[in-house]
């Protein structure tokens, strides 16, 4: 356990840069498809953070972000099995949307299938111009099982999933960062060094801030609204409480911090 991280499969690498940890899909020759070693390997991954990690940036190796689910490795399976495959898809994926830090995802060339339901799990998206996005389940005779009809209808709506998988539709960079796969777009090539930067940016926030958006957020969006006020209420609370929150205001109203300013 090198740097106090799990041992991983060869389809996975996790590397160290100061507060930052990057991951990355090791599989080029196969679009970085997910098999069941590297899901599994980013379970044991993000349910193991170092504690002074602060953000991680997840990319995929070569020309490819992630082409989905490993095909060749699809094995007859009865319904019992394949309940159990997709939720082990799903625990992994949730310790990424719900883990201790931010994850920012650079996105380039094919995100489809399994990686998009990837994609999806992630905090922030920054796509390069040829990246592409796409639901073929529909065509192969399946069904999504790693958590993308739960979470992309969030993002672009039920209508638009539908259609990508009835149609085979695909959709560009261009048209991605207009319907919400992703919250940045880059010149190709480009995507890591601004993953990088937002990474170093959010990891600079008070962890309890950071914990509240990714912990309590999420939630008080699926609640109904009475609950959603009452939770916010009290997690503004705990947030102002917090030593780091009150030092952080101090600087602020004796002039010592930065104003906000456009761009």
């Amino acid at each position: 356990m090198p740097d106090g991280l799990p041992d991983l499969p060869a389809s996975l690498s996790a590397e160290r840069d100061r507060e930052l940890l990057r991951v990355r899909l090791r599989r080029p020759e196969k679009r970085n498809a997910l098999n069941d070693p590297t899901v599994l390997g980013l379970d044991a991954l993000f349910s193991a953070l170092p504690g002074d990690i602060r953000a991680v940036v997840l990319e995929g190796e070569g020309a490819h972000f992630c082409a989905g689910l490993d095909l060749s490795e699809l094995r007859e399976r009865d319904a019992t099995a394949g309940v159990h495959h997709s939720m082990m898809w799903h625990r992994a994926f949730e310790k990424i949307q719900f883990g201790p830090v931010p994850v920012i995802a650079v996105l380039n060339g094919a995100v489809i299938g399994g990686g998009l339901e990837l994609a999806c799990a992630a905090h922030i998206r920054v796509a390069e111009t040829n990246a592409f996005y796409a639901l073929p389940e529909g065509q192969r005779g399946i069904f999504v099982g790693g958590g993308a009809s739960v979470r992309l209808p969030r993002l672009i709506g039920v209508a638009r999933m539908m259609d990508m998988m009835l149609t085979g539709r695909t959709y560009t960079a261009e048209e991605g960062l207009a319907l919400g796969f992703s919250q940045y777009l880059v010149e190709t090539g480009e995507g890591a060094a601004k993953a990088t930067e937002l990474a170093r940016r959010v990891a600079g926030n008070a962890p309890m801030t950071n914990l509240a958006l990714l912990q309590v957020l999420p939630r008080i969006a699926e609640a109904n609204p009475a609950t959603g006020f009452v939770t916010e209420a009290l997690m503004a609370a705990i947030a102002q409480s917090d030593p780091e929150a009150k030092a952080r205001l101090r600087d602020f109203l004796e002039k010592r911090a930065a104003k906000v300013a456009p761009g």
